[in-house]
């Protein structure tokens, strides 16, 4: 039995229950739903602590019936690179950020404060929806599908936990490009960075739903941390590029993913500098910048994704996988949008 998969799949469903709980919990100001909400979300962590401790066992011991297995890890490799490529390719990545973001949840539900006030349950719904639409990435792109026969040909196998997997005794091994020391670090350290976007943009959108200015008590911080591994993620992938690709003794050559990654980097600069502001300074401004941050890492997750521009980053074509990306990212950017809008204009009445 394919117990990885399964695991994603109850994943995936503890987070939407979470997300639901939560919401009706709010709604109906039920403290029995807050409680079922808040032990679903711990399941649904644990389940991808599990799962992530499974990938990583299975590149290590190269179990290469498993597609992402064969694709990105082999017995020729180190053990510095079998664990390495964890997230060398899109499952392993994503696994990586919802990961990153359940656990910050977690932190967050023990770390502040205010968690019962209004502004922190509406900014975990969000959240939990969030993290949702990555385990729903997840379950259409499974990193645990596995090869099988029929019919004297190979097959992948992305929803059957009970077929029977090929005999398959070592994989390819992973892109020669990303067998390089700064792979251990430069990836984990970017996508911690994005994942950490998610809750000043949760609590962004919540300040602007309820009105309520104490959003920043959340958003402030978790900025911070997302700024300092973003600049962290960025810095060690130039020094990688130069090592590697040279790119004329340059640091940076403006590849189209390259390019996408800084532009949240200058927004969520811009709202670092609105923390020091005057009291009501940047009641539009700040929300704004959370807001844009966070959108405009799911769109540096789109072009790496998408295949839309040619880039050394660039794991594959436009699939279904990068459609509910692009649906996901359209959703975001329309809502936090119309309530920007909806806020200046109130303003200025």
């Amino acid at each position: 039995m394919n117990f990885g998969m399964i695991i994603i799949w109850l994943a995936f469903l503890f987070g939407l229950l979470s997300m639901i709980y939560s919401y009706l919990g709010f709604r109906r100001k039920n403290d029995n739903y807050r409680i079922i909400s808040s032990r679903l979300e711990i399941a649904c962590a644990v389940l991808i602590t599990i799962a992530s401790a499974m990938l990583m066992y299975y590149l290590y011991e190269v179990v290469a019936f498993f597609e992402y297995v064969y694709l990105h890890s082999s017995l020729d490799l180190s053990t510095y690179y079998r664990l390495s490529a964890f997230w060398a390719g899109q499952e392993g990545s994503l696994l990586l950020w919802a990961w990153a973001i359940s656990i910050m949840l977690l932190v967050l539900r023990h770390t502040f404060r205010f968690s019962t006030g209004n502004v922190f349950m509406v900014t975990r719904i969000l959240s939990l929806g969030i993290l949702s639409v990555f385990l729903m990435l997840l379950v259409l792109d499974n990193p645990f599908a596995v090869y099988y026969s029929k019919a004297g040909s190979v097959l992948v196998n992305n929803w059957n936990p009970f077929v029977q997997p090929s005999h398959i005794t070592d994989g390819q091994g992973m892109n020669p490009l990303l067998r390089n020391p700064w792979m251990a670090v430069h990836p984990p350290i970017l996508f911690l960075g994005y994942a950490a976007f998610t809750i000043p943009f949760a609590s962004a959108i919540t300040g602007l739903l309820l009105n309520d200015s104490s959003w920043r008590k959340i958003a402030n911080n978790w900025m911070r941390v997302s700024w300092l591994f973003l600049t962290a993620g960025i810095g060690l992938g130039g020094f990688w590029a130069y090592e590697v690709l040279g790119w004329g003794a340059w640091y940076w050559s403006w590849d189209p993913v390259e390019t996408s990654s800084l532009i949240p980097w200058i927004t969520a600069t811009a709202y670092l500098h609105t923390i020091y502001g005057r009291q009501g300074q940047f009641r539009f401004l700040a929300p704004a910048m959370a807001i844009f941050s966070f959108i405009l890492v799911i769109f540096a997750t789109f072009v790496t994704r998408s295949g839309m521009w040619a880039s050394v980053h660039s794991w594959q074509d436009f699939n279904a996988e990068s459609l509910l990306i692009g649906m996901f990212l359209t959703g975001i950017t329309l809502a936090g949008t119309s309530l920007l809008v909806k806020r200046y204009f109130e303003e200025q009445d």
